[in-house]
């Protein structure tokens, strides 16, 4: 089995068009790919808001209301007026306008069914629940459980994008063997038995599992870049996500 890996997505992919920065950098105006940019991060991070939501004390129904109706209003207004330095971070600044939301517009909310008809994003409502009970069980804070989810929907964005790249490179088993070494420690992989799945000997197999993760590293610094308006800050954004799971 031939075992190169790719290094880089490839050119147009729709991943380069979903950064924080086109948003910041659109101001006050709206433009097709600051509008996509910003439908995109909303549809990858909706579920630490409604996570938060739910950690705030409201039900099912109404926290799938008041998500949806939020998402209505914060890609159709101009949200982005008093964005200063220290709302670099979506995460800080999409948690800061739900806030505001739930603070000033939950009598609005209750008047309206789903953001009043409107649905700007294909919103997974069926698993929602059963996700966030599964989460619950760590029952952290609303800010803990947001950030947590958050770390959790980053990850399986870079998942996806690792699989989507290997099976451009028709390496779909190749990533159904090594995913689960992504993430556990180098003594923890057993070589042996990834190389016989392979069909490689263990020094390839040793090789490729080492270039794997270095790509799922340099993708999981990429998505975090797309979601600061300065990509200098990702080491800092890294450990203050993943601090949300605990020592």
């Amino acid at each position: 089995m031939n075992s190169t890996l790719p290094t880089s997505s490839a050119p147009g992919d729709v991943f380069a068009t979903t950064h924080w920065t086109v948003v910041v950098a659109a101001g006050q105006r709206h433009t097709p790919q600051s509008d996509h940019a910003l439908e995109e991060l909303c549809r990858t991070y909706w579920f630490p808001l409604y996570a938060y939501v739910r950690r705030r004390g409201h039900s099912k129904e109404d926290a799938e209301d008041l998500t949806q109706t939020f998402f209505v209003r914060f890609l159709g207004k101009n949200y982005f007026a008093g964005l200063s330095a220290e709302r670099g971070r979506f995460r800080a600044y999409l948690l800061a306008a739900l806030k505001h939301f739930l603070a000033n517009e939950w009598d609005k909310a209750q008047r309206q069914k789903r953001g009043g008809g409107a649905s700007p994003l294909p919103l997974d409502w069926q698993t929602a629940d059963s996700q966030f009970q599964i989460a619950a069980t760590a029952a952290p804070s609303p800010e803990q459980a947001f950030d947590r989810e958050w770390a959790l929907a980053l990850l399986t964005r870079v998942i996806e994008r690792l699989r989507a790249e290997c099976a451009a490179e028709n390496h779909d088993q190749l990533f159904a063997v090594l995913k689960p070494f992504l993430t556990v420690g180098k003594s923890a992989i057993p070589y042996p038995q990834a190389a016989a799945a392979l069909g490689l000997s263990e020094g390839a197999a040793r090789t490729t599992v080492h270039r794997l993760r270095r790509r799922y590293r340099e993708v999981l610094r990429d998505e975090i870049a797309q979601t600061l308006s300065d990509p200098a800050n990702v080491a800092d954004e890294l450990q203050a996500l993943f601090s949300a799971f605990g020592p």
